[in-house]
Parts: structure tokens; C-alpha cells; sequence
């Protein structure tokens, strides 16, 4: 259904993560606490600055495809319902941005009928970006100064037969997901924040994300989008797979995930 051009649809996703990864970091480590959501989420101006970036390359470049956004949600400004649409969250990992860890990413997915099926999780700080178009693949590069480089394909990995390597939530770790992980071959757990995750699993890093905190749609679907161009896969713990853009303008909390099952393996 994506009308854009395999590689124009990326160049996008790539220039509006940019413009989101730059607004960021003229804050980072200049901000010294947050305001609360209505939901006790925390918020700042580099998550307003990131948004409106994004935003404004997302109206020039693809205009006609209405944004749901985190921010704008949280003031009330959410799309009519379409089949199509690109969901926004221009800082994720708000807590690991505030700690200055590096922990945070820059998300943009294009849903098509209830499913990611292309993505882009920009990690600033960090300097990597992960892009994927379902069925045409994933890939990594570096961002140096604001250029790209070191541009290559990436897909997940089979589990090492020396056990998995499991990411876990910095911040949202519970008794659910210890009882998920008891009869698992795990060798190592990793703890990190945001959407990073999906990268490392996309990029076979590690084997495993398993999520039993509470999430939303903007918070996993271009992790969701490039995890699946990878070669992995995300479904909730009965094995259905996460649908985006429940929410509606009087409903915005509709758009929280249920639980779900990250993997670097394929759906069987």
C-alpha cells in the first residue's frame, strides 16, 4: 500500500529521525528535571522540540499521510482514524535522556492497516540509526556530525547455543517477566532503556525482549517495523501479533500495547 518509493520512504524516515535526533541533543545535559504528563509520564522541552522537527519534515516530505504523535496526543491532537498513518515518538527514553546515559532513540513508523511496515530508531547519542522496510529489509549505519555512514544490512541471529541474550526494561522490570525467563537457556541480561532494543535484536546483538511492563504504540512500532524487516518478529505472550492505531480522540489511552514477546526469530 506505501505509495512512496522503497527508498524514498527511507531517505524520509531518515531525515525526520535527524531533525529530531539534532533538537534533541541541544539539550542534552542542559536539562535539569521534567514537568508529569497526565499520566506521570515525564516530559520536556527537547521532547516538544524533537516533535515539532519531525513534524515539520514529515508535513514537507509526505504531507497527505496524516502523524499521531505522543506530544500532540497528550494535548489532544490525534488524527481521525486512517489506514494509514505515521506515529511519532520523537524521544523515547525520556528518564535515560534526563539521566545522560545515551539510552534514548528517536522513533518514526509507518502503519499500514493496523501494522508497522516501515520504520526508523535513531539513537543520538549513540550515533547508530536502524531502519526497516518490511520485505525489503533492515539496515544500520552511523551518524557522524549529521551524516550518515557505514550504511549496511542487518538481520537477527539464531540463539547461541551458549544461551540467550536478553534485554530487559531499565525502569518497568516485574515478577511476570521472571517467571516468563525461569525455564529460558538465558546467559546474560541486559538492561537498557527505549527502543534501542529493538535495534540490537534487528542488528543480532542479542536473542530476546520480553515486556510485560506498560508500553505504548508510539513507544515499539518502528522498533516493531525494523525488528520485522530484520527477520524477527513481536506478538503478545498468546503469540497474536500488536495492532496500532486503536486510539481515537476521545479514547487516547486505547492506544496502550498489551504485553508482548519481542525475538529475534521468526513468527511460527
Amino acid at each position: 500500500m506505501v505509495d512512496l518509493e522503497t527508498t524514498c520512504l527511507e531517505d524520509i524516515l531518515i531525515e525526520a529521525a535527524c531533525a529530531g535526533g539534532a533538537a534533541v541533543m541541544r539539550y542534552y545535559g542542559r536539562i535539569a528535571k521534567a514537568r508529569c504528563k497526565a499520566d506521570d509520564s515525564p516530559v520536556t522541552e527537547a521532547d516538544e522540540a524533537a516533535e515539532a522537527a519531525i513534524l515539520a519534515i514529515l508535513a514537507q516530505r509526505a504531507g497527505e499521510i496524516p502523524v499521531v504523535a505522543e506530544e500532540s496526543v497528550a494535548h489532544g491532537r490525534i488524527p481521525p482514524p486512517a489506514t494509514r498513518f505515521f506515529l511519532v515518538d520523537a524521544l523515547d527514553g525520556t528518564r535515560e535522556f534526563l539521566a545522560e546515559n545515551g539510552e534514548f532513540t528517536v522513533n518514526i513508523a509507518l502503519v499500514e492497516n493496523g501494522a508497522p511496515v516501515a520504520g526508523v530508531v535513531y539513537a543520538p547519542a549513540l550515533g547508530r540509526i536502524f531502519t526497516g522496510i518490511v520485505g525489503h529489509g533492515a539496515r544500520e549505519a552511523r551518524v557522524i556530525d549529521g551524516k550518515i555512514s557505514d550504511k549496511h544490512p542487518i538481520t537477527t541471529r539464531r540463539p547461541p547455543e551458549a544461551g540467550l541474550v536478553v534485554l530487559m526494561s531499565r525502569t518497568h522490570c516485574c515478577g511476570a517477566t521472571e517467571s516468563y525467563l525461569a525455564d529460558l537457556p538465558v546467559a546474560q541480561r541486559l538492561h537498557l532503556g527505549s527502543s534501542l532494543k529493538f535495534g540490537l535484536l534487528a542488528a543480532g546483538e542479542a536473542d530476546l525482549y520480553p515486556r510485560f511492563g506498560p508500553t505504548m504504540e508510539w513507544d515499539t512500532a518502528a522498533g516493531h517495523a525494523v525488528l520485522l524487516a530484520a527477520g524477527g518478529c513481536v506478538a503478545d505472550p498468546a503469540g497474536a501479533r500488536l495492532v496500532y492505531g486503536k486510539g481515537s480522540p476521545c479514547a487516547p489511552r486505547a492506544f496502550a500495547n498489551p504485553e508482548f514477546i519481542a525475538s529475534g526469530q521468526p513468527a511460527r
